[in-house]
Formats: C-alpha cells, structure tokens, sequence
C-alpha cells in the first residue's frame, strides 16, 4: 500500500488526492489530506466572495472526494512547525505533496502604505469571510464615504462589490455576522477601482466586471477618454483580442455610454493610473492616493507622463496580486514565490528530492481560475505514481495519526469538521440567516470537540 499525505484541501490538494485513488495503475493507495486550519476547502471556502454561491458551490465537489473511505481528512495540523517538521511528515508517509497555496499579498512600495485604513484586498477577504486568522482585524466602515481599490484583477472586483453591496443582499451568504454588521454600517458610497494598465489588459473575467454593472443602488461607469488611451480599445483594433478581453472591452463601452443616474452608491473604474504615494490626514489616517498618469509605451507595458491626480478616500485596499511564502524544510525560490520542481517533483540542489512533490500556485504560482488547479494537481499525481515502485519499497513506523498525536498535535478528522459545519448552521438559525461561519479559532475548536487544542491553533498563527 502506497500512503500519501496531502499537505492543504483547498482544489489542488482534493484533486491530487483524487487523481491518486482514482487511478488504476497503483492499487492500495491511501491519502490523508492534511490542513493548518480545522475546516476543508481551502480558498473556497475562505477566498471565494460569500455572494457568489455558485461557484463556493464546488464545496459539494471537493466534499465528495474527501468523504472517499480510501482518503482522510486531518484538520488543525501545521506541517513545518516544529511539532511537525516536513522531514519528520516524509518519514511517515511515502510521499507528501505540498499544495499550500500563495498567502502573502504583494505591497504597493510606496510612501503612506503604513497610514491606518491602508488595508491588504487579502486581509479584508479574509475578515469578510470568516477566515480565522483574521479574527482580530477590524474594518470600521461607519467613517468611510469614499473608498479607492488598487488592482485590476477578480479579487478587485470582489471587494468593490462587496463593499456597494447593500447588506440585505449580503445576509443570505454565510460571511459572520461581525463582518454583515460592519458592512450594514458602512458609510461608503464611492469606490474607485483603479489600474496602472489599460482597459484590454485587465485581469478580471467578464461574468465578475459585468456583475458591478448590475447591483441594486450602484452606478457603475468608466472613463471615455481614459478607455479611449487604450489603442486597442477601439472595436477594429479589439478584435485581436483574446475574447475574455474583448467581452470586457464590450462591458465597459456599455458603461462609458450611459447617462448618469440617481443610485446613492458610485463604482468608478480607472485605468492608466499608478499611485505614488498614500496621502494621510491630520488624525494620522488615510485621506486619499496620488496616482501618476500612464501611458502606453508601445511595448505592452506603461510609461509615467508626470501628470498627478489625487483621489480621496478613508479606505484603501491594494490588490496586487499574491507571492507563496517558504516552508520551513523546502527549497524555495524567492524571486518567483514557488518551490523548485521539474512535473511537479521537487528539487533539492536540482536534483529531484525522493518522495517531496508539489502541486497548486505553490507549484506555478498564483495564476489561473479554480479549474486550473485539476490538470495542475493531475501532473503531479502522474509523477509520483510513476515513481510508486520505489517509494513504496520503505517501511512506514505506522499509523501516521498515531504518530501525530504523540507529537502533541490534536487533528480535526471528518467528524469533526462535519461537528463544525452543524455548529454554523446551528448559529445561523438563531440569527435568523441561513448557516453563518464561526470566525476565530476556539469557536472552531470548540465546536469540533477539541477545545482543548487552543495553544496548538495559536502555534498554528504564528
């Protein structure tokens, strides 16, 4: 029998687990999935928008597979820490594949980024969706009327909208009851989601653009003339365009045209704007962002023109994009935030490190939509089971559960996740909403019936 752990459950570790027990070639493999957080499903679960239901649906998917009788799930289990170093995790199991994601956002690098109300589209993802290493952030949104979004991507998109979303469309979703609070007291009613690049370069998927578009209250719209600075704006010019861009492209003509309307909130996109520097005001807080006006230089990219504009707001959330951080035992690559591998299979001095395999943006980095993750994961699972024969010929010590547990960890196993998910449904019901996330690490273990691990979260954070 072939035993592998699976270090993260969000889609790319589920669907390596997948891919290696559905597989025939290999009979008797087993896999334990193993996760820092007590709660499976990774970033959909906490990185997917509440509101977009159909796509945290894929819960339903990912929960299938970790139901399988040949795979187990091990929640609240920090692999790297000293508890559980990843030597000590290979010699329980014959191989580990590493699926742990890319957490650290990127920073802006410029003056003013240290201002309160300067916050990370990461750290606001996370405290609106009941991430528990988020618990002690607080978004006091009471004092905000304008709010300037740094970013051009799908997770820009997400926290614009949720931040012109009214709060009753919000209380359906599962997103904590603080966060709900916080949001039904908002006072925003501006939000400037701005971009160094054109309009044809944006990194958002049309069904998330043309959402903005179609929100109760909301008045979306961009710029003609910033649009009109993009040369492949034009429609003769868009058509060679991938069709992501040129739908875009078709989204934002539609805005540009309207006439303004009445709505109490305002989405504004723009674009050829870089911001130089967070302007703070006399309470220390943030007041607004200069941006440089860009220019194409012809080559794909901007050039500065020396031009400024100053766009005022008492929230600002950069949304940059995303780096993998190193894990303590793995060779990492620091300029391109990913562990060195060749098909997945780890390198150590480049030579491939037996048993060590990672798959997921740890792998290629943080690119792709959720689907992207299968035929990543499917790679990697080919690797290792080419080299099953000789990793399977080593004698494990047992049980690796048993050995986790005697090294002082306490795992969250399926029913105590499923503990969990009852709990949540049990909070929703007595606020009147549907199943309502529990936010912070006790109430988690708490309702997974291991309280008593508390000290072993907080190395966890740490």
């Amino acid at each position: 029998m072939l035993r592998v752990a699976v270090v993260g459950s969000g889609p790319s570790g589920v669907y390596a687990a997948q891919t290696l027990v559905q597989q025939r070639e290999v009979p008797g493999v087993r896999v334990d999935v193993l996760d820092r957080l007590p709660a499976p499903y990774g970033l959909v679960r906490y990185g997917v928008a509440p509101d977009h239901e159909k796509i945290k649906s894929l819960q339903g998917s990912l929960r299938t597979v970790l139901e399988d009788e040949r795979i187990r799930f091990l929640g609240n289990v920090e692999v790297g820490g000293a508890a559980l170093p990843a030597q000590r995790l290979l010699e329980l199991y014959h191989a580990v594949v590493y699926c742990v994601g890319a957490a650290r956002d990127r920073m802006l690098g410029i003056p003013g980024e240290e201002l309160a109300g300067v916050h990370s589209a990461t750290a606001f993802v996370s405290w609106y969706s009941g991430h528990p290493d988020a618990a002690a952030e607080v978004f006091d949104l009471s004092g905000v009327d304008a709010a300037v979004v740094v970013g051009a991507g799908n997770v820009a998109v997400d926290v614009t909208r949720i931040l012109a979303r009214g709060p009753a469309e919000l209380a359906p979703t599962d997103m904590p009851q603080e966060a709900l609070g916080a949001l039904a007291d908002s006072g925003v009613r501006r939000v400037s989601m701005v971009a160094r690049r054109g309009p044809s370069q944006g990194r958002f998927t049309t069904k998330e653009l043309r959402e903005l578009g179609t929100l109760a209250g909301v008045d979306a719209r961009a710029d003609p003339a910033e649009l009109a600075l993009d040369p492949l704006y034009d429609p003769g010019a868009a058509a060679a365009l991938p069709a992501v861009a040129r739908r875009n492209l078709e989204v934002l003509r539609g805005w540009a045209g309207q006439a303004p309307t009445e709505a109490p909130r305002r989405i504004a996109l723009r674009f050829y704007l870089r911001p130089v520097e967070i302007l703070g005001g006399p309470d220390g807080r943030v007041a607004g962002v200069r941006f440089e006006r860009t220019a194409p230089d012809g080559r794909g990219g901007v050039t500065g023109t020396g031009v400024h504009e100053d766009i005022g707001a008492q929230l600002v959330l950069r949304s940059v994009g995303y780096m993998g951080v190193p894990l303590a035992g793995l060779p990492f690559d620091p300029a391109k935030g990913t562990v060195p591998h060749a098909a997945g299979r780890v390198l150590r001095a480049g030579r491939a490190s037996v048993g060590e395999y990672v798959a997921g943006w740890i792998k290629r980095g943080p690119t792709g939509v959720i689907g992207t993750n299968r035929p990543c994961a499917k790679e990697t699972a080919s690797s290792l089971l080419q080299d099953a024969g000789a990793l399977a010929r080593r004698e494990l010590p047992g049980d690796p559960l048993d050995a986790l547990r005697a090294a002082g960890l306490s795992p969250v196993e399926w029913p105590g996740w499923l503990a969990i998910e009852s709990a949540e449904a049990d909070l929703g019901r007595s606020l009147g909403r549907r199943s309502v996330k529990i936010p912070d690490w006790p109430g988690l273990l708490d309702a997974a019936g291991t309280a008593g691990t508390a000290d072993t979260a907080g190395t966890a954070r740490a």
